[in-house]
């Protein structure tokens, strides 16, 4: 991608959920993303404090804590595919959604964009919880009011610490592109770099030996 930067950002949209799955020794995988249209606002606060620790009459070190963040995902209407897949509403034999007490709602990673003035920002929050949306309804007067529905999001820390990532103005084209297609996951710049040599070396050993066998 071309490395201009924003000045602005502006917007909502390309919002999809996967499936997050964490096993007893703490392996993280994650689920294909699944869209979720209808995106209308996303608001979230961080969740964290900075507690000083003062010592020779000052603060001698600043505790700070991480804890992800809490706010709202609404929607023009919540999908029937994520009250499947996340809070577990089951289909019957007639096709009706069952709300059952006893389920336990599924965690997943929340991907979207905001737009900007020069290009758009993609986002992937790892780790979310959401509660189920409230029903609200009015009778219909002279002109119709689309009700929205909320979805209440918890973002808490994978067992790794990560909490999201967001692409940037050194972003690849191949990582911007495939946002979508499977959960990015951050990679060491040493193994990036290790790899990018790697297939160098490969490839100028390749047209040394072409070039060696063309001589003879």
């Amino acid at each position: 991608m071309a490395n201009r930067k924003n000045k602005v950002k502006f917007g909502l949209k390309n919002c999809h959920y996967a499936l997050v799955s964490i096993d007893d020794e703490g392996a993280v995988t994650f689920g294909s993303p699944v869209r979720l249209p209808g995106s209308v606002s996303l608001a979230l606060d961080a969740e964290g404090d900075n507690d000083p620790f003062y010592a020779d009459d000052s603060v001698y070190y600043m505790c700070a804590t991480n804890n992800g963040y809490s706010g709202d995902l609404e929607l023009a209407l919540v999908p029937e595919d994520f009250l499947k897949d996340i809070l577990h509403e089951t289909e019957d034999a007639n096709g009706v959604l069952v709300e059952n007490k006893d389920v336990e709602p599924e965690h997943f990673a929340l991907l979207f964009e905001f737009s900007g003035d020069q290009r758009k920002i993609r986002h992937c929050l790892y780790y979310c919880s959401a509660s189920r949306p409230a029903m609200e309804g009015d009778t219909t007067e002279d002109k119709k009011e689309v009700k929205t529905e909320k979805l209440s999001l918890t973002v808490s820390p994978l067992p790794s610490g990560l909490v999201k990532v967001k692409t940037g103005t050194n972003t690849s084209e191949e990582t911007y592109n495939n946002w979508y297609t499977k959960v990015y996951e951050p990679q060491d710049k040493t193994t990036t770099t290790t790899a990018a040599a790697s297939t160098s070396t490969s490839t100028t050993a390749t047209t040394s030996s072409k070039t060696s066998s063309q001589t003879a």
